[in-house]
């Protein structure tokens, strides 16, 4: 059981949040804010979501992509963090795991998700 005191404080953190529903399997496109000295500029980040952890204002999800060279590259975002400028969902998977960690050891058509028809 959690403290009241602490989720009212959670719920005033996460109202006015825009976040798509998005599970495990779905590709998702994550708009980055990077602030660079004075300049802010917006990188995206496309990948597998891999995992998703926590609740309330600590939610977090792991987004995994395969970068140059074919180099996994995996990033943990907070759910409700300021740097997110956006988070769009590509395609839809369709798994049977909440946690897909075993496709760390995967590459290339062995790494492959289902798309999801709903």
């Amino acid at each position: 059981m959690r403290n009241k005191f602490i989720e009212a404080f959670e719920a005033k953190q996460i109202e006015g949040k825009k976040i798509p529903e998005f599970r495990p399997g779905d590709t998702v496109r994550v708009a980055v804010e990077i602030k660079e000295g004075d300049k802010k500029r917006i990188q995206n980040f496309e990948g597998v979501v891999i995992a998703i952890k926590g609740q309330g204002a600590g939610k977090t999800f792991t987004v995994r992509k395969i970068g140059a060279n074919n180099i996994g590259i995996e990033r943990i975002f907070p759910l409700y963090s300021e740097s997110i400028a956006g988070i769009e969902v590509v395609r839809k998977g369709k798994v049977r795991r909440a946690k897909l960690y075993y496709l760390r050891g995967k590459t290339g058509k062995k790494a492959r998700i289902k798309e999801r028809r709903d």
